[in-house]
């Protein structure tokens, strides 16, 4: 049996919470703060979804005063709810706290709701009553509902994305380490040949053979590891200021750096915006320490530089980071494959070790929190960049 909707006291109650909505949410948004270690800009991270969310408040009101029609996919209130769920996603949350964030909601309604009827000289029997906590609950139900089926669908997507992803990756790596243990292998059974065994140039030879592959190997898994470290960190994701990010890396690679003489520097104008962390330093990392890697040997002065800057869009802004180096460039025939998996542009020509794996996977992991990865050639060195959605307004540090 349909729900009646004459009921005047649900009319009214109806139009005070379209009239305190602004308030109700900011009530949400504040009790959602005080249980999440997110600042109330990432909950809602724009003015212009904040002020649209008030349209949640619409939709209970829409329901309470009228709950013959239900609500349906093709009303403003459930775009709203699927907004909310594709933002829960790109910030790395989770269906359980979807679920809690509404009934936080539940319970701000419920509050007001009680607080205010004893102020309403309507008459209403007990049953209506009930009848419109039951209205209240169903609108919030529906859109929950909405919210967290956009949220899994999203959530199905990415898993989908990642699983061929890892798929691709893992018989990529598989047929590396078959050739690397080849090579090893093969070179440690040469050791034991006498016309090897006698020759002192001929074993060095096959050692380093098998050194190198060993060490690449090594190599391989720790970018599995990475891989693997970005995974879990994805969820929730951990969100840091671009530059502490930046100095966290210079710290790990200082003393890489500087046995190979390069001199890592960090702009002093690095943007005060927050990045998520795991993605960012595994992208710096592999830039910092490639640039390094590729120093020019004929320069007494080698030199990496970070930089960075928010580059403002027609419909979106983005964090632009650049790692910039005057080492020895890209040659013109390897531009166009740099991100290939097991790629090495310069091969073995500065004698560095490396499996081709690092820049795949800054790609890769970029995309995940979407983001984005390339790279530029000026005259002298390289310049390798990332660019990251802009989730608020730039911050200044604190004094």
């Amino acid at each position: 049996m349909k729900p009646s909707s004459d009921c005047p006291l649900a009319a009214i109650l109806a139009q005070r919470v379209r009239q305190e909505r602004e308030t109700l949410v900011r009530r949400w948004l504040d009790r959602i703060a005080d249980r999440v270690a997110l600042s109330p800009n990432q909950i809602f991270p724009t003015d212009d979804l904040l002020d649209h969310v008030p349209l949640l408040m619409d939709g209970v009101a829409d329901y309470l005063e009228d709950p013959v029609d239900e609500i349906s996919v093709d009303v403003p209130v459930i775009a709203k709810a699927m907004e909310l769920g594709e933002l829960r996603h790109q910030q790395g949350s989770t269906a359980h706290q979807i679920l809690w964030e509404y009934e936080i909601l539940g319970g701000v309604l419920f509050a007001f709701l009680t607080r205010i009827v004893d102020e309403i000289e309507e008459p209403c029997t007990r049953g209506e009553l009930l009848g419109c906590s039951h209205r209240v609950f169903r609108a919030i139900a529906v859109i929950q509902q909405f919210t967290t089926d956009h949220f899994l669908r999203m959530s199905e997507e990415r898993v989908r994305a990642r699983e061929e992803q890892l798929r691709r990756f893992n018989r990529a790596v598989s047929h590396e380490l078959k050739n690397r243990i080849g090579a090893a292998g093969g070179a440690l059974s040469m050791l034991a040949e006498d016309w090897v065994v006698e020759d002192a140039t001929k074993r060095e030879r096959f050692i380093s053979i098998a050194a190198s592959n060993v060490a690449a190997m090594g190599d391989t898994l720790n970018g599995l590891l990475e891989l693997s470290r970005v995974d879990m960190e994805h969820e929730p994701t951990r969100n840091v200021l671009l530059p502490d990010a930046a100095a966290e890396v210079k710290r790990r690679l200082r003393d890489f750096a500087a046995a190979r003489k390069v001199r890592v520097e960090l702009s002093d104008e690095l943007p005060w915006v927050e990045v998520p962390a795991a993605a960012l330093e595994l992208a710096l990392s592999n830039y910092i320490s490639n640039s390094v890697k590729y120093r020019d040997p004929d320069k007494s002065d080698c030199w990496v530089r970070v930089e960075g800057e928010i580059r403002q869009g027609a419909a979106s802004s983005e964090i632009v980071v650049r790692v910039r180096d005057n080492g020895l460039g890209v040659p013109v025939g390897s531009r166009a494959r740099l991100f290939e998996q097991f790629y090495r542009a310069h091969g073995t020509i500065t004698g560095e070790e490396g499996t081709g794996l690092g820049l795949s996977l800054v790609k890769e992991t970029l995309q995940s929190v979407g983001g984005h990865a390339w790279a530029e050639f000026p005259e002298v060195g390289a310049v390798f960049a990332l660019g990251l959605p802009l989730p608020q307004a730039p911050e200044t540090p604190s004094n």
